[in-house]
């Protein structure tokens, strides 16, 4: 069978695409550049690469036939974020596919109201890209269910894995939050840090996207969480990762008002954007319908990429 894969050489990508070839599938992967995959891979040799900037292709509309001219027996999307660019795909591929799996986010619930979050709470999605990727949902859902278009949804949360820097336990990307963590110097925390995050490693999102291709008859017209087992809040990641130094967390809480003026204005918009979710999945669905099961905890996948990060000079913590 032959496998599309659309923007294969990022975070997932770099651990679905061998995936797929060694479940023995034909993969073709288009991409805007030639970038090599954070990790590599023998079974990269084997995948057929094409180049195309779908930005540009959707707005003169030849993107969905560019795919279905590839004549795929399925389809991953790892890269659209509109409706109007989703539907542009399944018209092309209407007829055409037996599978297209859709990488959505856990941003399209909003703010958590009950945790843990399942599929079937409501939406209340805020800021641009919640709210477009909710859009995308509605739309491949009710092209499943009211059309039979074969569609699945998989919700990854905040994507970790060797190469990229972690979502940090103060809630943005600064890698010299972790550097201050193993140094057991102060880490300033918003509010009493009891907001959440959700990770999860990449290679477990790459196992979900499998599963739901090997489950095609419970996975399609669905949409699955794909998330470790458990949500961190900030303070307990930040004292398990200090433990994980050798050190005890010396954290300092500040109303959220005070706490911005200590950060960029990125980081904190950064920041901002994930405590206002303060995500807490469940994962049950994908684990009673896929199979799924993560093999890393939300730690777990952090410390390997922080691992990766002080292996290459990226954080210092030669003061430890």
């Amino acid at each position: 069978m032959r496998v599309v894969i659309i923007g294969g050489m990022g975070h997932v990508g770099t651990y679905l695409v061998p995936r797929l070839v060694e479940a023995g599938y034909e993969v073709i992967n288009i991409s805007r550049g030639r970038r090599s995959p954070y990790q590599p891979h023998a079974a990269w040799k084997s995948v057929r690469q094409v180049v195309a900037d779908r930005e540009t292709e959707d707005k003169a509309g030849t993107f969905g036939q560019r795919v279905r001219d590839l004549r795929p027996d399925i389809v991953i999307d790892m890269i659209c974020f509109t409706a109007t660019s989703a539907s542009q795909l399944v018209e092309a591929l209407n007829g055409e596919v037996q599978h297209l799996l859709h990488c959505g986010t856990i941003w399209v619930h909003g703010p958590t109201v009950q945790a843990p979050l399942t599929e079937e709470q409501p939406r209340r999605p805020f800021g641009d890209y919640g709210i477009q990727k909710a859009a995308v949902e509605v739309y491949l859902l009710n092209k499943a269910r009211r059309n039979g278009f074969p569609a699945t949804i998989l919700h990854p949360g905040h994507i970790v894995g060797p190469g990229w820097v972690p979502l940090n336990p103060a809630g943005h990307f600064n890698p010299q939050v972790f550097a201050s963590l193993a140094r057991g110097e102060e880490v300033a925390l918003p509010n009493f840090g009891m907001e959440t995050v959700h990770h999860v490693h990449a290679d477990d999102v790459a196992q979900a996207f499998m599963q739901a291709i090997f489950h095609r008859s419970v996975a399609v017209c669905e949409s699955f969480h794909t998330v470790s087992p458990a949500a961190l809040t900030l303070r307990g990641y930040a004292e398990a990762m200090a433990a994980w130094f050798g050190q005890s967390a010396n954290l300092r809480f500040l109303p959220w008002e005070e706490w911005r003026t200590t950060v960029s204005e990125v980081e904190a918009a950064a920041t901002w954007d994930h405590i206002a979710h303060s995500p807490c999945c469940s994962i049950a669905k994908a684990e009673r319908l896929l199979n799924y099961r993560p093999r890393y905890t939300s730690l777990q996948a952090v410390q390997e990429a922080v691992s990766w990060l002080i292996e290459h000079g990226v954080i210092d913590v030669s003061n430890q």
